[in-house]
């Protein structure tokens, strides 16, 4: 497993934009994100700042700005959460989530089909 980084929704938000569209400024990721949600500049900047302090993202000097760019990898981020889902839910076991998430939310055929597929391929 992958070192945990605890990420908030309002970073995961901002990591995400910045897994989306690659290394950008502070202007840049408030400009996206303004599109999305009433946040100020201030709000991202403190965003950042708070995953540069967990180290999920880094920031490096160009002129009188820092370009950001995620250090934590989605997949990383992804492993690792879904990993402590399980754990923490379901004792590390994997059919008791699946059999959660067919009662609370119903499988479609086309999930029926691709679960059928993935144990097919196992050995």
């Amino acid at each position: 497993m992958t070192t945990y980084v605890n990420i908030s929704d309002a970073e995961r938000i901002v990591i995400e934009t910045l897994w989306a569209y690659g290394p950008m400024t502070a202007d840049q990721v408030a400009k996206v994100l303004s599109s999305k949600n009433e946040w100020s500049f201030a709000t991202v900047k403190t965003l950042l700042g708070r995953l540069l302090k967990k180290q999920a993202i880094t920031a490096k000097p160009e002129g009188r700005r820092f370009i950001y760019e995620a250090k934590l990898s989605r997949d990383d981020y992804v492993g690792t959460e879904s990993e402590r889902l399980v754990e923490r839910f379901f004792d590390g076991r994997i059919a008791p989530l699946v059999s959660h998430f067919s009662q609370a939310k119903g499988l479609s055929k086309k999930d029926i089909k691709e679960l059928r597929e993935l144990l097919d391929k196992l050995p």
